[in-house]
């Protein structure tokens, strides 16, 4: 029997000595979406932080294919609440940079990337004169370049506008139906789920 595509097993965390949840499984397969939910200060950023291996569990284990976490760290994006982007940089450098940490991309696709925001015309401009939309359309652009399977979310759809934000969930449900994995929390109701979609109340498991 082959392994879930990422696991979590008897997951602890604890923040500033406050134990926020304890004893979670979690087992997710390729095609699937978990939307971790609860209330605030339940500890969704800081899981979804732990299983992006950003920080470590008070105790559990997250393996990914089967292996420790650590070892396949190239397989999953991250991409936090905040834009995570440089303002004097513009829109193409700052994706430039951000995948030469992780997965280069050639010039072209960077553009492509950026065109399928709804950035076209925009790539060279600086970002801190973007506006907070504009700025979260940069850092999802990442997720139109050549990404690994899984991908944590915190808060994608944050200062989007409704255009943008039915673009953003057909995008992920796509990526889910083409085999890859998604975990995120967002305030936002979603209207269009895979169907391998799964909500995870954090609230439920309160330490």
């Amino acid at each position: 029997m082959s392994s879930p595509f990422l696991e979590a097993t008897a997951l602890s965390c604890e923040r500033d000595w406050r134990l926020l949840f304890e004893n979670l499984d979690i087992a997710l397969d390729a095609g699937q979406m978990l939307q971790v939910s609860g209330p605030n200060g339940s500890g969704k950023t800081s899981l979804l932080r732990v299983l992006a291996g950003l920080r470590p569990p008070t105790s559990g284990t997250v393996r990914l294919n089967g292996q420790p976490l650590a070892s396949r760290s190239g397989e999953l994006l991250w991409i936090g609440h905040a834009a995570g982007i440089k303002g004097l940089l513009s829109a193409e450098e700052n994706l430039a940079w951000l995948c030469a940490l992780h997965r280069p991309a050639s010039r072209e696709r960077i553009w492509q990337a950026l065109q399928a925001v709804g950035l076209r015309g925009f790539e060279d401009v600086p970002c801190h004169t973007l506006s907070a939309g504009q700025q979260r359309r940069v850092a999802l652009a990442r997720l139109y370049l050549d990404s690994p399977p899984l991908w944590i979310l915190d808060e994608p759809f944050t200062a989007l506008d409704k255009q943008a934000v039915s673009q953003l969930e057909d995008h992920l449900a796509a990526h889910c139906r083409s085999g890859g994995l998604i975990v995120l929390t967002t305030h936002h109701a979603l209207s269009r789920v895979p169907d391998g979609y799964r909500d995870l109340d954090l609230g439920q498991h309160a330490a």
